[in-house]
């Protein structure tokens, strides 16, 4: 790492590290806020999007998927997820919101997207789209590119 901070580009990849930083930051805030860990409120955050194999979900945030069943039987406790057979393959699970997992995710969705919102609406428009431009450039390599685990 320390020559990446040393060399070219370092005050970007310096910038880059300390905006990670901010946004991690605010994402813990509102996730405390909504009586959520970041874990789960990221879980409820990727199944706002639909049904998810538990296969998938541990593969996505990384763990085993005994970590994961840890995660998803709390998520149960609190009644915001629910497993449920996969049809077709009577041995896999998959793991949906409940109707009260699905307005967390969405308060808690609409609330980080306000705090990053207001991290940017002190740009000149022109600059924002640039930003956003660039952003989208960088997570589309990262998506296509094996070496990089995005």
């Amino acid at each position: 790492m320390a020559q990446a901070t040393d060399g070219p580009g370092a005050d970007v990849v310096r910038g880059l590290l300390q905006l990670t930083t901010v946004v991690q930051a605010i994402y813990a805030c509102v996730s405390e806020r909504h009586d959520l860990t970041p874990v789960q409120a990221r879980l409820l955050c990727v199944l706002l999007d639909g049904p998810r194999g538990m296969a998938e979900l541990a593969h996505r945030f990384g763990v085993e998927k005994a970590a994961l069943t840890g995660l998803m039987d709390r998520a149960e406790r609190r009644g915001l997820a629910q497993r449920s057979p996969v049809p077709g393959d009577r041995r896999a699970l998959q793991a949906t919101l409940t109707d009260a997992g699905r307005r967390a995710a969405a308060a808690f969705h609409a609330e980080v997207g306000a705090e990053l919102g207001r991290l940017v609406s002190t740009l000149a428009p022109q600059d924002r789209e640039q930003f956003r431009s660039t952003m989208a450039e960088i997570i589309a390599r990262c998506r296509t590119s094996p070496a990089v685990h995005c």
